[in-house]
């Protein structure tokens, strides 16, 4: 089992000697080995709860069956549930001792895509678990049962986050909005995401860099609106679609013409549609696309460039436009401190050769693509409140058979790094809390 016996107050540099954790200023006696052999036995436990989540993927704010598991989970561990704005679950461990409150995020929605794995827990039904969502929540439970049996020696308080609706960017501002960063307060957030199709060892951890790791995301629509005629009289109409090839082209120069070397952009349009017949006018036409950057400033630069390109390019050629923004988040952004600290503590518990900074890997050339991702995440939202840090667990090598990324119909993810998932989550909030401003 774990345990601890603490002596004096205060903690400030650790070592290990003979897998005992020792501090300058008190002493916690926790075999590390002892940890690490309690998540192992957990692992089939843990596999089958992803297999059951795999196969019953839900998504959106829509995650009926799986918020009823997740809470019944959660509830075997002895562990009082609150629900939380649309679709959310939180639960409080720790808090038997003052300190501070360090917060863990799972999400755990799936994504619309019909499932083509050959894995003998195929999805039931036409949603998948492609992003790997099923694992973190899995992960996360495992982490609770770890918390949870040391819980009287937190040195202060671990709130575990189970958040609907991340691949629509929607579910942690919800969740924030209905106060999951209060009673008690947050001063601390981690979240992890498994990494397929990576060349790195299955199950190595990866501490993103200070300063921001991912992009903001902001989904738009612009509709154009003109006059239908008949195609062979078009003196007579006022072309929607010609108006939005217009404005579509004029978007992607914002890239090219208005943006510094040094500014990272992706705008992109995936949808145009216009018109109802080949031999008409199209009367209104719908522009649907995505914009993503890593600077806030830019971002909203870029927006208001936006607005004011497709009005003025609809008003030339006389049609009106309304550009929205459907869904959005901002940069991810990795607290310093948080950065440095966990890199640490996971180089302890998992060893050095499992556990890195991206700066670290940057060095040596090794970063798997983990240095930023072009890929957004909605726990952005809570990184702009508290400070916060992301750790990818690499979840698949490619020579192993792992050669789909997140989001393809063919993904898979390694079963194996689950209970190493639960350990970065449990140790990382326990020993941070036990460093910086836990009280004994």
């Amino acid at each position: 089992s774990v345990y601890f016996f603490i002596k004096n107050t205060g903690i400030q540099k650790t070592f290990f000697s003979d897998n005992k954790l020792k501090s300058e200023k008190g002493v916690i006696f926790m075999d590390k080995n002892d940890f690490l052999k309690k998540a192992d036995k957990m692992k089939d436990y843990l596999i089958n709860i992803r297999r059951y989540l795999h196969e019953n993927p839900e998504t959106g704010f829509d995650l009926h069956k799986t918020k009823k598991f997740v809470k019944e989970e959660l509830e075997k561990i002895g562990l009082c549930v609150n629900e939380v704005g649309k679709c959310g679950l939180c639960c409080i461990i720790g808090g038997k001792k003052e300190g501070k409150t360090f917060l863990l995020r799972a999400d755990m929605d799936a994504l619309p895509i019909k499932e083509q794995s050959d894995v003998s827990f195929k999805s039931k039904n036409e949603n998948m678990h492609a992003c790997g969502h099923d694992m973190h929540t899995a992960m996360l439970i495992g982490a609770a049962k770890l918390l949870k049996e040391c819980e009287n020696d937190l040195n202060g308080t671990v709130k575990l986050m189970f958040q609907p609706a991340e691949e629509i960017l929607g579910g942690s501002k919800d969740m924030i909005n209905s106060g999951i960063l209060k009673n008690p307060d947050v001063d601390y957030a981690l979240m992890i995401h498994v990494m397929a199709n990576i060349s790195l060892k299955a199950g190595t951890a990866i501490v993103g860099k200070k300063g921001v790791t991912a992009p903001s995301a902001d989904y738009f629509q612009i509709e154009v609106k003109g006059k239908g005629s008949h195609g062979s009289m078009p003196n007579l109409g006022v072309d929607s679609l010609l108006t939005a090839s217009q404005i579509l082209i004029a978007l992607q120069e914002i890239n090219s013409r208005e943006l510094a070397l040094s500014e990272d952009l992706v705008l992109t349009v995936g949808m145009m549609n216009g018109g109802t017949a080949p031999n008409a006018i199209a009367d209104t036409t719908m522009m649907k696309g995505a914009m993503r950057c890593y600077d806030e400033n830019v971002r909203n630069n870029v927006k208001k460039r936006m607005e004011e390109i497709s009005k003025g390019i609809a008003q030339s050629y006389r049609c009106e436009s309304k550009l929205s923004f459907t869904s959005s988040c901002p940069t991810l952004f990795n607290d310093e401190n948080l950065s440095l600290k966990i890199c640490e503590c996971l180089k302890e518990i998992l060893g050095e050769k499992n556990a890195f900074s991206v700066n670290e890997l940057i060095k040596s050339d090794e970063t798997g693509g983990l240095d930023k991702t072009a890929g957004s995440e909605d726990f952005s939202y809570i990184s702009h409140e508290v400070p916060s840090i992301m750790v990818a667990l690499c979840a698949g090598e490619p020579q192993k058979g792992y050669k789909y990324s997140q989001h393809h119909p063919m993904v898979k993810f390694d079963e194996d790094v689950i209970s190493v998932g639960s350990v970065v989550y449990a140790y990382s909030a326990m020993k941070f809390l036990e460093e910086n401003g836990g009280h004994v």
